[in-house]
């Protein structure tokens, strides 16, 4: 299965004691195909970091696996936008929506509520 993750899972696997960095770990061990697009990737690296977190992502993940922001999912985001409420405040979460939906992937979020009402997305359970 193709699994992208929201920032909070990538910030609570890979910051502070890691809580779900071994749900990721079984995640790829059972066969699933776990990446994030560039929207999180922004949102990870703009955030304050301490010093290997960056490494640490970087080396579990493979940048050239990284699922592109480009104009399909513009497209797919935009949609959304006009689709859901308080949308204005949701700009990057739409975006890694529309990321998730236009490669067919299920998403895995810490914070399901800000995506329930997105009918089309499928959540990821672990």
């Amino acid at each position: 299965m193709l699994v992208h993750l929201d920032t909070s899972l990538l910030v609570d696997a890979f910051t502070g004691t890691g809580r779900s960095l071994e749900a990721l770990r079984t995640a790829t061990a059972d066969g699933d195909v776990i990446t994030f697009s560039t929207i999180v990737l922004y949102e990870w690296l703009r955030g304050p970091r301490a010093e290997g977190e960056k490494e640490a992502v970087d080396q579990f993940f493979a940048s050239d696996m990284l699922a592109v922001f480009g104009a399909r999912e513009a497209e797919r985001a935009a949609a959304l936008y006009r689709q859901v409420k308080r949308a204005r405040q949701r700009q990057a979460d739409l975006a890694i929506a529309a990321c998730a939906l236009e490669h067919s992937a299920c998403l895995w979020t810490l914070n399901r509520a800000d995506f329930d009402d997105i009918s089309e997305l499928t959540l990821y359970e672990r």
